[in-house]
């Protein structure tokens, strides 16, 4: 499969109880995130990641999936047609 530009936006929602499996996980599929920038929103205890990878859709679909599985995370994706 080839490998597209995508980004994914995650939300954690509940910054204490899921951020250690997140980073956990990011830290995982590294091998497809060229950049990510993280917002922490402490006023709401949540932060906003937004990550710029380089993956093909099955391993997209796999960082999503694991993320997505995680509580109080919310993920949205997309890659570029080419």
């Amino acid at each position: 499969m080839e490998k597209r530009l995508g980004f994914v936006g995650i939300i954690v929602e509940d910054r204490k109880s899921a951020a250690d499996s997140v980073n956990r996980l990011l830290s995982e599929h590294s091998g497809v995130i060229v950049a990510r920038m993280g917002v922490p929103y402490r006023d709401r205890g949540c932060s906003v990641i937004t990550l710029v990878v380089d993956a093909t859709t099955d391993e997209l679909g796999r960082l999503t999936g694991q993320l997505g599985a995680i509580a109080h995370v919310g993920v949205k994706s997309a890659l570029s047609k080419v």
